[in-house]
């Protein structure tokens, strides 16, 4: 039987006139794929009013939901921290939006129930490939309940612990765990799920954005929960830079694929003056001195990507590999690397020192233009 191939790609999120060209260096690998995933970043609408909690309410052109499908997306999470930037129109007419173009959206939805819902993929050899999307980095009230929109919720809790626990103000130490309620919900999901499918995906908007390496306690618990509950794969993003890959119990857990196709922040800018003189950029520019030394509204790691390549036989996961993606410094426009490319070897060490920093250790392996992920 024919190897089939998923791929996976970090965000997305095209916003210039000709937003095509976002693609036209990558859309022929992605054509050549049975099954294309990718994260939406931004609204895709022309309606609605910027709500209050965002620091830079985010939304794209409505007619470019057709430039992703053209481009070769299939199943797109929706479970991003921008879901209601524009409040409830901007949110229901980008759900309506990636449907109608073709695809399938997931992780978002009129109420908890619609977006705890999964996307089931069937390939034509009768492989059923099935899609959970979930969100931790949430603003107040983006997360769906039984009564209101909203993104389908893994949110974090934080717990600070003295060092000192009797000394007053003392350096504290912080860790984070999963909210039980949404990880009983994301098992009870991988629970009902795994039976209806051969490959079962996760896909989790979440960390800890532009910080280099680091993983949050709580992105370890959950992605082996999901694991341990059925899961072939988890898939992150959000970050806007790279973030280590692990293999637990045979399976890849990729924490963060970074940027793909996505403008930098300032083409969402609709304020007034420049995007990089605002207090709220200013605040998160102090998270990597990249940004603050070059100028940019995003450092030089947030130009270093991948996509993650699925090798599909006999209906499971045969093969993980990563396929290196550079963006470009003046126009993010992204493109796939051949080995010879000297930013090849500057992803693959990166990965590789990222991965080590956060003591997991490195299973790669390059094999042609591609970054064998060692899972046996």
């Amino acid at each position: 039987m024919a190897e089939k191939i998923l791929i996976a790609t970090g965000d997305i999120g095209p916003n210039r006139p000709d937003a095509g060209e976002m693609f036209e260096q990558v859309k022929g690998v992605l054509k050549e794929a049975d099954l294309v995933f990718g994260q939406l970043e931004p609204c895709l609408a022309s309606t609605g009013s910027p709500a209050a909690q965002p620091r830079l309410p985010m939304r794209c052109r409505p007619e470019n939901a057709k430039v992703i499908a053209d481009a070769g997306y299939d199943v797109i999470s929706f479970a991003t921290n921008h879901c209601m930037d524009w409040g409830r129109p901007a949110f229901f007419q980008t759900i309506s939006l990636i449907n109608e173009n073709g695809m399938a959206a997931v992780g978002a939805g009129a109420n908890l129930a619609e977006a705890r819902k999964p996307v089931i993929k069937v390939l034509d050899d009768g492989t059923r490939v099935g899609f959970l999307a979930y969100c931790s980095i949430l603003p107040q009230d983006y997360w769906a309940n039984s009564e209101r929109p909203g993104a389908n919720p893994l949110r974090g809790v934080t717990a600070y612990v003295p060092k000192e626990h009797d000394q007053p103000e003392t350096p504290v130490r912080m860790f984070s765990f999963p909210h039980p309620d949404d990880l009983d919900n994301m098992l009870e999901d991988i629970a009902r799920l795994r039976p209806q499918v051969d490959i079962l995906a996760v896909s989790f908007h979440w960390g800890i954005h532009f910080i280099p390496a680091v993983i949050a306690y709580y992105q370890k618990y959950a992605a082996r929960f999901a694991i341990d509950a059925g899961a072939d794969i988890i898939i992150g993003h959000h970050e806007h830079i790279l973030k280590p890959i692990e293999v637990y119990k045979g399976k890849a857990i990729i924490y963060g694929m970074a940027n793909f196709a996505l403008e930098g922040p300032e083409r969402f800018f609709e304020g007034e003056g420049d995007l990089r003189d605002s207090a709220s950029h200013k605040d998160i520019a102090a998270l990597n001195p990249d940004m603050a030394v070059k100028k940019r509204t995003m450092p030089d790691d947030s130009y270093k990507s991948m996509a993650v390549k699925c090798y599909i036989e006999d209906k499971r996961i045969k093969k993980v590999t990563f396929l290196p993606v550079q963006l470009d410094f003046e126009t993010n426009i992204p493109r796939f690397l051949k080995r010879s490319d000297p930013e090849f070897d500057e992803i693959v060490r990166y990965m590789t020192d990222i991965t080590i920093d956060q003591k997991i250790t490195p299973h790669f392996a390059v094999e042609g233009d591609e970054v064998r992920i060692v899972t046996d």
